[in-house]
């Protein structure tokens, strides 16, 4: 019953309000600092420098051309192409070391840092200040916002998916729940207590805050009836009561005027 585009809308506004309205920083570099206390972090690295020596081992000719690209344009060309076997070769030692080495002094400044960053994180403000920036950048861009709002597709999919399926969890859990809720109601009296005074307060809320409006709803439809229409309704619906209603104003109205009577012509008398 709800359009997607309306509830994308609420979605997309509300996690980007509460996104923009919380700082990231601080909780970011706690996050950081337990995963290099823990030392989380170096597997990440094995992977990075592993996959570093094996794309270097397959691309020999496209780093040495990248630094034959960046020679100037007056050196010889024995120069350049001796310079970028050299640069090559240093390289792929570094990274090979780095990756066969668990105490090389890279991965010891690798710690120092992600350490520090952690602490500027969480401390220092022109570091917290320029995340904050960053966040907000990332927030305001188009594709980000279009991900925000498909979280409503994937989620509506979900839950339509599990209310058809007579043995999904969703169903299965709705059915206990609202059972459980059924029995503790019939039984519980503090529930019964706190429900009846939820519903009082309700009612009150309902009705103080706008009776002015139901007033007017109540008077316009009733305004709008067709007298006769409403007439041979009720007389349908509640004929029987309005028999006795009347029967029992007939009666009423005989036995006051029969001791109005009696009453007057005793005083007479």
């Amino acid at each position: 019953m709800l359009r997607d585009s309306d509830v994308q809308a609420v979605v997309g506004e509300a996690i980007t309000r509460r996104a923009d309205a919380q700082e990231i920083a601080p909780g970011m570099g706690k996050m950081l600092e337990r995963i290099v206390a823990d030392g989380g972090h170096k597997r990440a690295v094995d992977v990075i420098v592993s996959r570093a020596h094996d794309w270097l081992v397959l691309h020999a000719d496209t780093v040495m051309d990248a630094v034959h690209g960046g020679a100037p344009g007056w050196t010889p060309k024995f120069v350049d192409r001796k310079v970028g076997e050299r640069v090559y070769k240093e390289l792929l030692r570094f990274v090979t070391e780095m990756r066969d080495m668990p105490t090389h002094p890279a991965r010891g400044a690798l710690d120092r840092f992600l350490t520090d960053f952690a602490t500027d994180l969480q401390s220092d403000g022109d570091t917290r200040a320029r995340v904050e920036r960053l966040k907000s950048e990332i927030l305001g861009r188009g594709e980000v916002q279009d991900v925000i709002a498909s979280a409503w597709t994937a989620v509506r999919s979900m839950i339509v998916s599990a209310a058809e399926d007579e043995r999904s969890e969703l169903r299965l859990r709705v059915r206990a729940s609202l059972l459980s809720l059924g029995a503790r109601l019939s039984l519980d009296p503090k529930i019964q207590g706190k429900v009846d005074g939820w519903l009082e307060s309700a009612a009150v809320y309902v009705v103080t805050t706008y009776r002015k409006e139901i007033t007017s709803l109540i008077t316009d439809t009733v305004a709008s009836w067709d007298a006769e229409h409403t007439t041979k309704k009720i007389e349908a619906n509640i004929g029987r009561d309005l028999q006795f209603i009347r029967i029992n104003g007939t009666v009423v109205g005989s036995l006051a005027g029969l001791l109005i009577y009696t009453v007057s012509r005793a005083l007479g008398a």
